[in-house]
């Protein structure tokens, strides 16, 4: 293989990429053919049923590299793509805490058992989730219902569970957001916040259930947030050799897949172009490089990562080495094969008991309030 199209396949199949509607463009299917991404990720404006999805994933599938990743929010809660075309989940927090309440963890599973059973209904096979930043006041504004607990004990209790849900059907899940966005202020859709937690507040608290768990993931997102009082103090952890190389591989000792948050998003672009993103992210040690809304942006990044390794014999050999390990942790992730479609019988059985498990979890929630009417209600994201 040519020099030029060895860059071309590597830097494509370090790519996640989102799609503009239910179906694929002409224009779509040209830059998918050029790019061959590692995998795709769809939004609510891609999903209208499951039919329609599950045959917009296979074509998208059929023009990405081999072993592709086909990657859907659902957390539960406000953060659930399939809401409107399947059920309603419930939250994270809300789930964590009733399995508080009664004593039961296996609550949690049942909840990653459910995520699974519906990603895979509709063709996916992965969901980012769960969640693993801690609840604390500082951002409760922004992350509202997303978090399990405001300690570290909380958030592994929950998130184990989780993910052995997950893998049970062999669904992927994916830590988030990595170092933690307990302590921001921000929303890093829109801005990079600057934490300001110490380093020993952030591996002693933050970082635990990354630490606890790094065994049990199979992805870790790391997201748009500064930390001011730590060894990096302005870059955001997304295209930090520290966060990602230094602690993440090195220190917390994690051989997964590593995942940056959506390079469109403001805690990213209003630090660097997105092109300086890509290419700070995958050199510093990212396997995925998320671009989810826009094709502009996903034909810029692709070109830039071919431009930089054609320019730096170092960056060539990081980008070559790191599609190699990208390769190789897909396939021991990803299954080759899209899951068996449900019948109508079987569709509408998981909406039923995505019901009642919702049901449960509200009635564990309204027994609690009865015992402790001073306790704030749980507001949720609209």
């Amino acid at each position: 293989m040519r020099k030029t199209e060895s860059l071309r396949h590597a830097a494509g199949s370090l790519l996640v990429v989102g799609l503009g509607g239910t179906e694929l463009t002409a224009m779509e299917r040209a830059w998918l053919k050029l790019v061959r991404p590692a995998g795709i990720i769809l939004f609510r404006r891609n999903i209208a049923d499951v039919k329609q999805t599950r045959a917009l994933l296979a074509e998208a599938r059929r023009l990405c590299t081999p072993r592709p990743a086909a990657f859907v929010d659902v957390e539960g809660g406000t953060v659930n793509r399939l809401r409107d075309v399947l059920a309603p989940l419930p939250s994270v927090e809300a789930v964590a805490r009733a399995a508080r309440e009664v004593k039961r963890p296996a609550l949690a599973r049942e909840h990653g058992e459910l995520v699974a059973h519906a990603t895979k209904a509709f063709g996916f096979n992965s969901s980012f989730a769960p969640v693993l930043d801690l609840g604390l006041p500082e951002s409760r504004e922004v992350m509202q219902t997303r978090c399990a607990a405001p300690d570290a004990a909380g958030v592994v209790s929950y998130a184990s569970e989780f993910l052995a849900g997950l893998a049970a059907h062999r669904i992927a899940g994916c830590g988030k957001h990595f170092p933690g966005l307990g302590g921001g202020t921000l929303d890093t859709h829109l801005a990079t916040p600057s934490i300001r937690r110490t380093w020993q507040q952030l591996w002693s608290e933050d970082l635990e259930p990354y630490r606890a768990l790094r065994r049990q993931l199979p992805m870790v997102m790391i997201n748009h947030a500064a930390y001011s009082r730590t060894a990096d103090k302005q870059r955001p952890a997304s295209v930090s050799d520290f966060w990602i190389d230094q602690v993440l591989r090195r220190r917390i000792g994690y051989r997964g897949i590593v995942v940056s948050d959506d390079l469109e998003m403001g805690g990213a672009m209003k630090f660097m172009p997105i092109q300086d993103a890509a290419v700070a992210t995958v050199r510093a040690g990212s396997d995925l490089a998320l671009i989810c809304h826009h094709p502009e942006p996903i034909l810029n990044v692709f070109e830039a990562l071919i431009a930089e390794g054609e320019r730096s014999a170092a960056f060539r050999k990081v980008l070559l080495k790191r599609a190699r390990e990208s390769e190789r942790k897909r396939e021991s992730v990803f299954p080759k094969e899209m899951a068996a479609p449900l019948n109508t019988p079987q569709f509408e059985a998981l909406r039923t008991r995505i019901l009642r498990f919702d049901e449960r979890i509200a009635k564990i929630a309204s027994r609690d309030l009865e015992a402790e009417p001073m306790r704030p209600s749980i507001v949720e994201m609209t």
